[in-house]
C-alpha cells in the first residue's frame, strides 16, 4: 500500500524534459517558418506585392462612346442620341433590398424588375458595391418620383444612359435600321479587338452597314477604390471619342411625301436620281418603330412584328422579289431590236390571244389591239406582240439582255440583306427541277411572268439607265462620313457599274415609247400625265398565281383572295428631256399597276417638282417638321 502511494506521488523530471523538448522544437519550427515567409514576402516578392497592392487600389473603368449622328442630304438630323434613365441599386448601402424593390415596383409604379426570379436576392451578394440594374428607360415622370422619394430609397442610384433617337420613326426604319446588344454569334464573326460583350451595335440598315464608323472609340477613367471596392476618387480620365457622322442622300421631305402617298398599302416606293444613282427616298410598308429596340424590345412587341403576315421587318425595296410583269417588256424590245429580230416598224396582229402553241396565251385586252407596232405595243402594253417577239428572241438571249440590264445580281446598295433576284435559263431549270425548258415558258417570260424575279431596286436602276442614256449606276445611300468636327473620313462618290448592252438608237426608241405610255391617249400610265407632259413610265401587273384559261384576264381583283391578287407595279422618270429623278412603286397584291401604283407615283413626282420650284425661287430646300421635335447631342 505504501509502495503504491509512493509511485502515485513521486515526481519524474525526465519525462517532463522530453515533452518540453518536443514542444520547444515545434515552436522553433513555426517561428522559423514564419520568419522565412516574412523574409520571402518582403525581400523576394516585395516589389511584386507592392505592385499588386497598388493595382487593387487603382482600377480602370471604360467609358462608352456616343454613336455618331445620321443626317439627310440637307444636314437635318435623322438619328440622334438622347438621355435614357435607368434605376440601379447598390445592395451594400440599401437597408432592405427586397423592400426597396417592392416599393419601386408597387408604390411608385415603375413596373416589374426586368430580371426578377425566385432567388433574385441572392444576386445582390455576388460582388460588393457594384450597382445592379433594376429598371431601364423609366421616363422623366417616373424619374421625378424616384428623385422626390430618394430619402426613402436607400441604395438606389440613377444612371443616365445614351440611347438612339430615330426622329422619323417608322418612315425610315428600313433605311436607318436599329441597334441592339451584340450577340454571341456576332462576337464570333466580328473582330475581337473592336467588339466586346455588352457592346451596342447596328442590327439593320445604315446602322449595321457602317457600324464601324458610327460606334466611336472607348474612353476610360482611373479610379481609386477602398478595400471593399467602393469608388473613392477619379485619378485620371481619357474621354471617349464619339462616332463619326454619316451623311445620306435621302431627302427627308421627299421621304415623308412617299410615306403619305402610300397610305396603308403594303409594298415599297423608291426615288432615285438618274444622274448618279443616289437614293432620294425609300419607303417600305408596313414598317416598324426602330425606337422600340433601343433598350431591348419587349416580347409582346417582338411577337407582333414577327407574327404579322405582312412582314413589317422586311425591306421590300431590296429583298422583295417580284415578277416584273409588263415593265420587263422594254428589255424584250431591246433584245429584239439589237438581235435584228424586229425593227421599229415591225408589226404583229393582236386578236386577244396568241395561238402559236398547243394552248392559247391571252392578251390583257380581251378583244385585242389589232395590227400593232413596237411603239404602240409598249404604250398599250400589248401582250400578244411580246409573245411573238420573245418567242423569236429565245430564252437564252432574253436572259443575256436581262443580266445586261442589271437583273439577277445585287445592286450593291449600302444596305444589308439585299437579294439577287432570278433570271431563268434552260440550264438553270434543268439543274433546279431536272426538267427541260418549254417554249411556253419563253412566252410567259416575254411579258415578265414565270420564273423571273426582280427586286424593286433592280428594276428602278434599269429604268434609270434607260433615262440617262445607258449608264448603270450603283445605288447609293451615303454621301460621306465625317468626324464631329466636320473633317471627311470617307466619301461615297457616284460609281458606274456598266453600260446597257444596246445602241443609242434603241435607247431613244425605248425613251419615246415610255413617254407615250404616260402621255399618249391610249397609254396605260395615263394616271401620271401632267400638264407639262414631262413624265415617262411603264405599268406592270405581276400575277401571283396563274389564272384559269377560261377566266376573264381583267377580272376584278376585289373578288380574289388578298394573297392571290396581282402585284401592282409602276416605274417612271422625269422630265423627258434631261431626266433627273425616277420613281419605282410596288403595291403588294394591289391589282393593276395603272390604277393602283401609278397614282402613288404621281403624288411623289408632283412633290419632287414642287420642292424643285420652291428651291429655284428661294435658293433653299423646303423643310419638313420632324414629328419628334428638335434633338441634339447629349
Amino acid at each position: 500500500m505504501k509502495e503504491r502511494k509512493r509511485k502515485l506521488t513521486s515526481y519524474d523530471p525526465g519525462e517532463f524534459r522530453r515533452q518540453f523538448s518536443v514542444l520547444l522544437w515545434v515552436v522553433l519550427c513555426v517561428f522559423f517558418f514564419l520568419s522565412f515567409k516574412m523574409w520571402y514576402l518582403q525581400i523576394i516578392q516585395g516589389d511584386e506585392l507592392r505592385q499588386r497592392s497598388h493595382n487593387n487600389r487603382i482600377r480602370l473603368q471604360e467609358i462608352a462612346p456616343l454613336r455618331g449622328l445620321i443626317l439627310d442630304r440637307d444636314g437635318d438630323i435623322l438619328v440622334d442620341n438622347q438621355a435614357s434613365f435607368d434605376i440601379s441599386i447598390i445592395p451594400e448601402t440599401a437597408k432592405d433590398v427586397k423592400s426597396v424593390i417592392r416599393k419601386l415596383s408597387d408604390e411608385y409604379k415603375l413596373g416589374r424588375e426586368p430580371r426578377a426570379d425566385g432567388n433574385s436576392s441572392r444576386r445582390y451578394t455576388a460582388k460588393p458595391f457594384v450597382p445592379r440594374k433594376l429598371f431601364r428607360n423609366i421616363g422623366r415622370e417616373k424619374l421625378a418620383v424616384v428623385e422626390t422619394n430618394s430619402l426613402d430609397l436607400s441604395g438606389v442610384v440613377v444612371d443616365v444612359v445614351p440611347v438612339r433617337k430615330y426622329v422619323m420613326g417608322e418612315m425610315m426604319a428600313h433605311v436607318l435600321g436599329y441597334v441592339g446588344e451584340i450577340s454571341l454569334n456576332e462576337l464570333k464573326h466580328e473582330r475581337n479587338d473592336i467588339y466586346r460583350p455588352g457592346d451596342i451595335i447596328g442590327k439593320l440598315g445604315i446602322e449595321k452597314c457602317v457600324d464601324h464608323y458610327l460606334k466611336g472609340e472607348r474612353g476610360g477613367q482611373q479610379i481609386e477604390v477602398n478595400v471593399s471596392g467602393r469608388k473613392l476618387d477619379v485619378l485620371g480620365q481619357v474621354p471617349a471619342i464619339p462616332g463619326n457622322t454619316v451623311e445620306l442622300t435621302i431627302d427627308r421631305d421627299l421621304q415623308k411625301a412617299c410615306w403619305d402617298a402610300f397610305q396603308e398599302k403594303a409594298g415599297s416606293v423608291i426615288v432615285m436620281d438618274v444622274r448618279d444613282g443616289s437614293i432620294r427616298a425609300m419607303v417600305n410598308k408596313p414598317s416598324f418603330d426602330p425606337n422600340l429596340f433601343n433598350r431591348g424590345i419587349s416580347g409582346d412587341d417582338w411577337n407582333r412584328l414577327v407574327e404579322n403576315p405582312l412582314s413589317p421587318l422586311q425591306n421590300r425595296a431590296i429583298s422583295g422579289q417580284y415578277p416584273p410583269g409588263s415593265t420587263f417588256k422594254i428589255i424584250v424590245a431591246a433584245a429584239a431590236l439589237e438581235e435584228g429580230v424586229i425593227s421599229g416598224d415591225t408589226t404583229f396582229y393582236c386578236n386577244g390571244t396568241y395561238d402559236a402553241l398547243s394552248r392559247p396565251f391571252r392578251c390583257w385586252e380581251k378583244d385585242g389591239h389589232g395590227r400593232i407596232d413596237l411603239y404602240r405595243a409598249i404604250v398599250e402594253s400589248c401582250d400578244v406582240y411580246f409573245y411573238n417577239v420573245g418567242s423569236q428572241v429565245g430564252v437564252e438571249k432574253l436572259a443575256e439582255y436581262a443580266r445586261g440590264f442589271g437583273f439577277g445580281t445585287k445592286t450593291g446598295i449600302d444596305l444589308p440583306s439585299e437579294e439577287d433576284g432570278l433570271v431563268p435559263t434552260r440550264e438553270w431549270k434543268l439543274r433546279k427541277f431536272g426538267e427541260p425548258w418549254q417554249i411556253g415558258e419563253t412566252v410567259t417570260l416575254s411579258i415578265g411572268q414565270g420564273f423571273i424575279l426582280v427586286t424593286p431596286l433592280q428594276l428602278l436602276r434599269a429604268y434609270c439607265a434607260v433615262a440617262n442614256g445607258g449608264t448603270l449606276y450603283r445605288p447609293r445611300l451615303i454621301t460621306s462620313i465625317r468626324t464631329e468636327d466636320g473633317d471627311i473620313v470617307d466619301e461615297y462618290k457616284p460609281q458606274e457599274q456598266g453600260r446597257l448592252p444596246v445602241s443609242p438608237e434603241t435607247i431613244k426608241r425605248l425613251q419615246r415609247a415610255l413617254w407615250g405610255a404616260v402621255n399618249d391617249n391610249r397609254g396605260t400610265g395615263a394616271a401620271l400625265k401632267r400638264k407639262t407632259r414631262d413624265v415617262c413610265g411603264k405599268t406592270g401587273t405581276a400575277q401571283v398565281i396563274e389564272q384559269p384559261r377560261e377566266e376573264d384576264p381583267v377580272k376584278d381583283q376585289v373578288d380574289v383572295p388578298y394573297q392571290h391578287r396581282d402585284h401592282a407595279l409602276f416605274v417612271c422618270y422625269a422630265p423627258y428631256e434631261h431626266p433627273e429623278v425616277a420613281v419605282m412603286v410596288v403595291v403588294d397584291h394591289g391589282g393593276h399597276g395603272g390604277s393602283v401604283a401609278a397614282p402613288i407615283a404621281r403624288k411623289v413626282i408632283d412633290r419632287y417638282f414642287d420642292m424643285k420650284r420652291i428651291k429655284d425661287s428661294t435658293g433653299k430646300e423646303p423643310k419638313v417638321q420632324a414629328s419628334a421635335g428638335k434633338t441634339g447631342r447629349l
